[in-house]
């Protein structure tokens, strides 16, 4: 799996794990649902994305 599709996996997941939590705990899980997005659209800008370094070190850790 390329750590494009790994970051997709992670943040989607992440969405819909907030949904539930909001669901069924609280309505502030909505936040982490909006943080995600937020980080999202700012690295479609920037090229920047925290969970791509992330992934990238612990795949070089791991070998």
């Amino acid at each position: 799996m390329t750590i494009e599709n790994q970051i997709r996996a992670f943040a989607g997941g992440v969405v819909l794990m907030s949904l539930g939590l909001a669901h069924f705990y609280s309505l502030y899980w909505l936040w982490l649902t909006a943080f995600v997005g937020l980080n999202l659209l700012q690295s479609a800008f920037t090229g920047f994305c925290p969970l791509e370094l992330m992934l990238k070190k612990i795949k070089r850790s791991a070998k």
